[in-house]
């Protein structure tokens, strides 16, 4: 996993606890920026319909729904669309 923060690879061999922290910054590892489930555009920034709200994403919690962000989307809605554009009007070689 990559911490949220300072983006500093992790090697996790075992499930992340609620005190654990970035070795490089010390954020905290078991919050909602380092969850897969987190996402600015869903409510609660959480796609996980049961879990419970949490107002500061940055702090560490209790939830039980926690799963580590292993791999963040390259690209963002308005890139992807670029993408897609520039490969629609592309002009052939």
């Amino acid at each position: 996993m990559k911490c949220y923060k300072c983006q500093f690879e992790i090697v996790m061999d075992r499930k992340v606890f609620r005190q654990d922290t970035c070795p490089r910054c010390d954020s905290y590892l078991r919050c909602c920026l380092n969850c897969r489930f987190y996402d600015k555009v869903a409510y609660h920034e959480c796609r996980e319909s049961q879990a419970d709200l949490v107002r500061d994403k940055e702090i560490a919690n209790f939830c039980d729904y926690f799963e580590p962000l292993v791999e963040k989307k390259e690209m963002d809605a308005a890139a992807m669309a670029r993408k897609k554009l520039e490969a629609l009007f592309k002009k052939p070689e």
